[in-house]
Protein backbone atom coordinates (compact mmCIF):
# COMPACT_ATOMS: atom_id res chain seq x y z
CA UNK A 1 0.00 0.00 0.00
CA UNK A 2 1.51 3.74 -0.78
CA UNK A 3 -0.56 5.75 1.04
CA UNK A 4 0.21 6.24 4.41
CA UNK A 5 -1.49 8.49 7.13
CA UNK A 6 0.23 10.73 9.07
CA UNK A 7 -0.71 13.65 11.57
CA UNK A 8 0.12 17.12 11.69
CA UNK A 9 0.85 19.69 14.04
CA UNK A 10 0.58 23.49 14.79
CA UNK A 11 4.35 24.54 14.96
CA UNK A 12 3.08 27.95 16.46
CA UNK A 13 0.74 27.09 19.39
CA UNK A 14 3.53 25.82 22.06
CA UNK A 15 5.52 28.55 22.05
CA UNK A 16 2.19 30.87 22.91
CA UNK A 17 1.04 28.44 25.34
CA UNK A 18 -1.95 26.93 23.85
CA UNK A 19 -2.80 23.36 22.87
CA UNK A 20 -1.62 22.45 19.28
CA UNK A 21 -3.94 21.76 16.64
CA UNK A 22 -3.95 18.28 14.94
CA UNK A 23 -5.02 17.19 11.64
CA UNK A 24 -4.92 13.60 9.79
CA UNK A 25 -4.28 13.87 6.34
CA UNK A 26 -2.83 10.79 3.89
CA UNK A 27 0.08 11.09 1.88
CA UNK A 28 1.79 8.72 -0.95
CA UNK A 29 5.37 7.55 0.72
CA UNK A 30 6.45 6.60 -3.00
CA UNK A 31 6.29 10.35 -4.48
CA UNK A 32 6.85 12.41 -1.24
CA UNK A 33 9.76 10.97 0.74
CA UNK A 34 10.23 14.38 2.50
CA UNK A 35 8.25 15.51 5.61
CA UNK A 36 4.99 17.14 4.51
CA UNK A 37 4.23 20.96 5.50
CA UNK A 38 0.60 22.62 5.03
CA UNK A 39 -0.87 25.98 6.18
CA UNK A 40 -3.83 24.79 7.73
CA UNK A 41 -6.30 26.59 10.53
CA UNK A 42 -5.72 26.72 14.25
CA UNK A 43 -9.02 27.47 16.05
CA UNK A 44 -7.35 28.08 18.80
CA UNK A 45 -5.19 31.03 17.72
CA UNK A 46 -8.09 32.25 15.29
CA UNK A 47 -5.66 32.20 12.09
CA UNK A 48 -3.80 29.96 9.51
CA UNK A 49 -0.54 28.13 10.68
CA UNK A 50 2.48 26.17 9.30
CA UNK A 51 1.61 23.06 10.74
CA UNK A 52 4.18 19.86 10.60
CA UNK A 53 4.28 15.90 10.11
CA UNK A 54 5.24 14.37 13.51
CA UNK A 55 5.63 10.79 13.82
CA UNK A 56 3.07 8.37 14.10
Amino acid sequence: MARDTIILECTEARKEGKPPSRYMASRNKKLQTDPVEKKKYNRFLRRHTLHREIKS
